[in-house]
């Protein structure tokens, strides 16, 4: 793959949440604003807001601004025998058509004619998953054939451009230079 433009998918649905409540609530379109995020979502801002995170240093750089999550973990759920919804496991972006958790770190996904998200890293599920349905969290994690951990529940980015996102929305992504760097949980 060369540094140009090299898949092409869409946003399948976007949601957000003004709470920390797990959940996100699925909207006809989320305003996304540079260096900040998700406009009205809990997890909006320049610093961290994840709890857990606030908690150990409230000062450090937003690396979640925005959660996305590609529409085919939810069919590969359904075969496991759980029934997910977008939105229901946090994510303010669910797309279709790009295999979100081979993109490289600093990827960048160009959603519309403005959007631009910067690829910091995976997301770590966590146990509030087995909240929707027990089992859950261990349906998004797996091992690779060496027994590396795969985790699948995501993953997050840093907005540079803001704009409009909604469904139907064409994304493109562009690769930085190599070598790539495989995404870490951040």
């Amino acid at each position: 793959m060369d540094q140009k433009q090299v898949n092409r998918g869409f946003v399948k649905s976007v949601s957000k949440s003004k709470t920390h409540s797990f959940r996100k609530e699925n909207c006809p379109q989320i305003s996304l604003l540079k260096g900040l995020g998700v406009e009205g979502d809990a997890h909006m801002g320049k610093n961290v807001k994840h709890r857990s995170r606030v908690a150990k240093d409230p000062n450090q750089p937003n690396l979640r601004q925005v959660h996305l999550i590609h529409s085919e973990l939810f069919e590969e759920l359904k075969s496991k025998g759980f029934q997910i919804k977008a939105g229901q496991i946090g994510e303010n972006i669910t797309t279709t058509g790009i295999n979100l958790l081979d993109l490289p770190k600093d990827a960048i996904l160009s959603i519309g004619p403005k959007v631009k998200i910067k690829i910091t890293g995976l997301r770590n599920p966590c146990h509030q998953l087995d909240l929707i349905k027990p089992g859950l969290m261990k349906a998004v994690l797996d091992t690779d054939p060496e027994g590396n951990l795969i985790r699948k529940a995501g993953i997050m980015g840093i907005v540079l451009e803001g704009g409009e996102v909604e469904s139907g929305t064409p994304i493109r992504i562009e690769l930085p230079p190599k070598p790539h760097v495989k995404l870490d949980r951040v």
